[in-house]
């Protein structure tokens, strides 16, 4: 038995550290937490210093016998989980729940897993620190509370169902105001002029633009017109040199922006493969909001770009971390070996450790240095002037490695800037083509995951270990939504020169097309409104981010968590009971008008299974008829026409092999249905257009596409089929898709094969495929019997 267990949170991290450590040393896995808030009321215990009650889940319960074990036959175990706060709790919970003795135990942390961090961890030991574990205390506390409290409050006066939550729901009203700030705001159209110019001793053209707008079309055609018989010359030339200095290592708060942005990972998937990255030993701990980089990182980080890219390219950088609350994580989110620029793995691991790499060597690299060239241009028929800028690098420093991305999508310039031809002060231009275009202004742009991360950051709301997990709840919890939105058509005027007069044309754009944008559902608006109602106090940015500010007081020993709690408590729960007796039930209801057919009031409301018109009321004698909203309507935003489109649905188009064809839309979007089976109508098809000859179609189609790719059907069991999938053959056998063996011959797989691999797939041991079992085992008896009687 080995003198020394070593218990970390994960697996994967065990086993990268037991390489690291002699046979002295056993190290254990708790696989995270192993013991939780009891899941009753009587969790926390309010009257007696808020007092928690734990127990051990149940799939935890061998994890801690065998950890009880070990840990008794050891003469010294070391506590090595995380070194924020959450893993600070992990170690007292794993002291508590094996009555661990304090003489034998000894708690290390470190925030790289490399053999020299780990060995340095071990020879500096130190204790739990309980101002870390209290920090963890409140916060679990207090979200819990709030939880319990508010949700039943949620069911009784909104829908039942519902959940409620600090953070989130903080989180969840940035994404609802930014939605009415865009279903607020009116565009302003305004022509922007842009000219091309030639210096007569070349071909090469180059751009220059008015800086100011024309807010009417009759000023830009004037402008125009007087460009016809203008002259043009450079009236100054000026030259500066600029520079561009490297963005700071990554925090976890940038690592998700900008993971988002240049790999179009979701918040969630870039920790789960910085965590992978992490546990491997290739960076160091994922979860920090510090942009510091140790003495030795920095030195490493030295050594590695004199060596790949030469002196010049290196600059040493000390970054401050602005955060006050930074002090958890040591370090900012680097590579443990800078000298490896890319690493073995799946893509997704590659190809964040390269952005890691990336932006912690570019951070300590030169500027990138540039030439920048503005020349103004005069116009011999107006006051106002051009101007054409050029930039020209003279020296690419850290671009060499990394360019940071950003948010900013609303520069609708041609491009970038580019280097300009040799230009002298009064020297005659000449004009090759004129243009002012109709541009209009924007609205606030609709959050991403990492915009609204930067977001809850800049307002001092959250923290790196609560991002993520906030940002897949208000998901889960159907209160937003992210999804991509067609954009819609947009008409715009281009006015030209042309052949000595202006010439006006009509264009079109598509206009408002989103990509993976965070949308407030119709539920998530109507409990924000409640909530900003009734509880202002507990989603209002500035006191959630006080409460914040109280956690990291509580963490440095500067403040006593149950009086922090009491505080809060009092007033909160004050509030729940005033509301629960005092609140109205809150309907989101509004009345659109009246149906012209029935003289019947339309409204729209969330329903039981969510948004939906209405015409009529409970009470008529006739019932009323509902239609759903579809997918991109809101309750708040709805129009009657809109509302009563929706009753045309469903609506039969005719009859095809003796049966009707209806036309309809359903949770995943518009379909048809014919004999009991559904065909999903093509992308961008409306299905008010939707005809007989179309539908007929349509359903053609798909059964042309499913016969082609069935490859073979078992004459043993017709539930038994060889299909092409998308990434390739496989067997459906009734409810299983079953994986082929790699290697098979797809012509030899005979029905005994499928029988074999049915019953060794994972999933035939839930219910539905053991009937699906059951029910082929009769077919192939049946089958079997048939033939017997034939011979």
């Amino acid at each position: 038995m080995a003198k020394n267990l070593l218990i970390v949170e994960s697996p994967a991290k065990a086993k990268t550290i037991e390489g690291y450590l002699g046979k002295d040393f056993l190290v254990k896995s708790s696989y995270g937490h192993i013991r939780d808030l009891v899941k009753t009321d009587d969790a926390i215990d309010i009257e007696n210093n808020f007092k928690q009650k734990y127990e051990v889940p149940s799939d935890k319960k061998a994890v801690v016998s065998e950890l009880k074990k070990l840990a008794k036959d050891a003469e010294t175990v070391w506590l090595a989980s995380d070194e924020d706060r959450e893993g600070e709790a992990i170690s007292w919970h794993l002291y508590e729940t094996l009555a661990l003795k304090e003489d034998k135990t000894k708690r290390i942390v470190f925030h790289e897993i490399t053999k020299p961090a780990i060995l340095r961890a071990i020879e500096q030991p130190r204790k739990i620190d309980f101002n870390l574990v209290n920090a963890q205390q409140a916060r679990r506390v207090l979200d819990r509370l709030v939880g319990f409290e508010l949700s039943p409050v949620l069911w009784r006066k909104v829908k039942p169902s519902l959940s409620a939550g600090r953070v989130q729901s903080v989180a969840v009203r940035l994404i609802v105001e930014r939605e009415r700030e865009i279903n607020r705001f009116e565009a302003e159209a305004s022509f922007k002029i842009v000219a091309h110019f030639t210096t007569g001793k070349g071909r090469e053209q180059f751009k220059a633009e008015l800086p100011h707008r024309f807010e009417k079309k009759e000023d830009a055609q004037q402008f125009l017109h007087d460009c016809i018989t203008a002259a043009f010359e450079v009236s100054s030339l000026e030259k500066k040199p600029a520079k561009r200095t490297p963005s700071a290592p990554f925090t976890t708060s940038t690592l998700q922006q900008e993971a988002s942005r240049k790999l179009g990972f979701s918040v969630a998937r870039t920790m789960q493969v910085a965590q992978r990255l992490y546990e491997a030993g290739r960076i160091t701990y994922m979860r920090t909001d510090s942009v510091n980089l140790s003495d030795t990182a920095i030195q490493a980080a030295q050594e590695e770009i004199v060596k790949a890219y030469g002196e010049k390219y290196h600059k040493l950088r000390r970054y401050k971390t602005k955060s006050a609350g930074a002090q958890e994580a040591h370090e900012a989110i680097r590579p443990t070996y800078f000298s490896a620029h890319s690493i073995d793995g799946d893509n997704a691991e590659r190809r964040l450790y390269e952005l890691i790499w990336k932006r912690a060597i570019a951070s300590q690299m030169s500027e990138a240095e540039f030439e920048k060239t503005t020349a103004k241009i005069a116009v011999s028929t107006r006051k106002e002037e051009l101007v054409a800028t050029g930039e020209v690098m003279k020296f690419d420093g850290f671009l060499k490695v990394y360019m940071e991305s950003t948010d900013d999508d609303t520069n609708d310039d041609d491009g970038d800037n580019t280097l300009l031809p040799p230009l002298e002060k009064a020297q005659r231009l000449e004009l090759r083509s004129m243009t002012a275009t109709e541009r209009f202004s924007r609205p606030p742009a609709r959050y991403t995951e990492a915009s609204l991360v930067k977001k809850l950051e800049e307002l001092g709301i959250g923290r790196p270990s609560t991002y993520a997990p906030t940002i897949s709840t208000i998901q889960n919890r159907g209160y937003v939504v992210k999804e991509d939105r067609d954009g819609r058509e947009r008409k715009y005027t281009v006015l030209s020169l042309g052949q000595g007069q202006v010439v006006e044309e009509i264009k079109s754009e598509i206009t408002g097309a989103e990509r993976a944008k965070m949308f407030p559902t119709d539920i998530g608006v109507l409990v924000n409104d409640f909530l900003v109602e009734h509880f202002n106090d507990i989603i209002d940015y500035h006191f959630t981010a006080k409460v914040e500010k109280e956690f990291d007081e509580i963490a440095q020993g500067d403040k006593e968590w149950t009086v922090m709690l009491k505080d809060f408590y009092g007033p909160f729960h004050e509030g729940i009971q005033d509301t629960l007796e005092n609140a109205d039930r809150a309907t989101h209801e509004r009345e659109l008008g009246t149906d012209p057919v029935s003289g019947k009031p339309v409204t729209v409301r969330v329903g039981r299974f969510g948004p939906l018109v209405q015409i009529g009321s409970a009470d008529d004698e006739e019932k009323p008829r509902f239609a759903s909203l579809r997918k991109g309507q809101m309750i708040e935003t709805i129009t009657f026409e809109e509302a009563m489109d929706l009753f045309k649905l469903p609506k039969k188009v005719g009859e095809f092999e003796g049966k009707e064809m209806t036309v309809a839309v359903g949770r995943f979007g518009p379909y048809i249905r014919h004999a009991s089976a559904f065909y999903s109508l093509p992308k961008g098809m409306d299905p008010m257009d939707v005809n007989e000859n179309d539908a007929i179609q349509i359903i053609k189609d798909k059964r042309q596409k499913d016969i082609e790719k069935v490859i073979r059907v078992f004459e043993e069991n017709p539930e038994a089929q060889i299909e092409n999938g998308r990434w390739g053959p496989f067997v459906r056998f009734g409810k299983q898709n079953i994986k082929i063996p790699k290697g098979t011959d797809v012509d030899k797989i005979s029905y005994d094969d499928v029988l074999k691999w049915a019953a060794a797939d994972p999933k035939a041991k839930t219910g539905a495929s053991k009937k699906t079992g059951t029910k082929a085992a009769k077919t192939t008896k049946a089958t079997a019997g048939k033939a017997k009687s034939k011979k």
